[in-house]
């Protein structure tokens, strides 16, 4: 059975990508600045916020984030 886990985040790339700030994500999905901030600093995100910031973002949850897969 393959094993996931997140390597890199893709979300500055998807912010710049839709053209979105983080104040503006932050208001459409009331996530605050500050745990949208420790998200670009490689925090991975809980599953609800990672759904929520990627329909914000029109991708999915597994392009948040390049993945080390293992195990396959």
């Amino acid at each position: 059975m393959a094993t996931y886990k997140a390597k890199k985040s893709n979300f500055q790339e998807l912010l710049l990508k839709n053209n979105t700030d983080l104040d503006i994500l932050a208001t459409n999905t009331d996530i605050s600045i500050e745990q949208l901030t420790s998200y670009l600093d490689s925090k991975v995100m809980n599953l609800n916020n990672a759904m929520t910031i990627s329909k914000e973002l029109n991708c999915t949850i597994e392009e948040l984030y390049d993945w080390k897969v293992s195990g396959e």
